[in-house]
């Protein structure tokens, strides 16, 4: 009977912390302005801007520091801010900064809460237009406009207490199961987010007067660093290559892009 009344109030426990990491979660709704989407953000704009100008030296640090070539760092940050003041990003109230990393071996780009965006040498040095520069770096404002980081943040801490809810109240077995689950439902959410930054990279570089035609060649410049050797897509937290393809085209389409001669 003591075990059975045991079990009882762990599963109580439980149920309390997952209702509470659902009640915290659903209460912090919101409508972005600049996307229109409906999101659960538990960061404030201040508090993800701090997050990232603390965060950005320790991410530089990992990737070798800054590249040295002033030049080069020159044109990533006029081809971003060109991105940056020509579009809706320009509204938000982010501080937009970007960093050419020292790093010749690894081909990246990323953004960090609040505007910190990166691009690794080793992405920059395949590139052959400024186009396609614009594509990469419109794609990653797009994740400061979209404020996928702040809503992975959200989605996480719902995670976390939803498993640490069935970890209270059931056995460890059954938590494993749902730490897998709850990791392919994120990766999910990530590839819908990178879908939403293309299709805004796209629009900020017509805005920006680039061709987003580019940014197209940019997918067969990854495809081709990865050696033809990228997951399945829903093993990925990335859409595969023809998918993201075949959106950029239909945001292109969308945004009255009409290529020139």
């Amino acid at each position: 009977m003591r075990n059975r009344g045991n079990l009882k109030v762990k599963l109580l426990i439980g149920a309390a912390i997952v209702l509470f990491s659902f009640f915290k979660y659903w209460t912090k709704g919101e409508t972005n302005q600049y996307t229109g989407k409906k999101q659960h953000i538990s960061l404030t704009t201040d508090q993800e801007i701090q997050l990232g100008l603390h965060s950005a030296p320790q991410m530089a640090k990992e990737y070798g520091g800054l590249y040295p070539d002033q030049e080069a760092q020159a044109l990533v940050k006029k081809v971003g801010q060109k991105v940056v003041n020509n579009s809706i990003a320009k509204e938000t109230p982010y501080r937009y900064d970007y960093h050419l990393l020292r790093d010749p071996q690894t081909v990246n780009a990323f953004a960090l809460p609040g505007g910190q965006i990166f691009i690794t040498y080793g992405l920059f040095k395949l590139l052959k237009t400024e186009d396609q520069l614009a594509g990469i770096l419109g794609h990653e404002t797009g994740h400061v406009v979209g404020r996928h980081s702040a809503e992975q943040i959200a989605k996480h801490e719902l995670t976390n207490g939803i498993l640490t809810g069935i970890m209270a109240g059931t056995d460890p077995n059954m938590a494993q199961m749902a730490s897998v689950v709850a990791h392919t439902v994120n990766m999910k959410y990530g590839r819908t987010d990178e879908l939403e930054a293309d299709r805004l990279g796209v629009r900020f570089m017509i805005d920006a007067g680039y061709n987003p035609y580019h940014y197209i060649e940019v997918m067969d410049i990854l495809d081709k660093a990865s050696g033809g050797q990228a997951p399945p897509e829903f093993q990925s937290t990335h859409p595969s290559g023809p998918h993201r393809i075949e959106e950029i085209k239909e945001a292109i389409k969308e945004y009255g892009y009409v290529q020139s001669n």
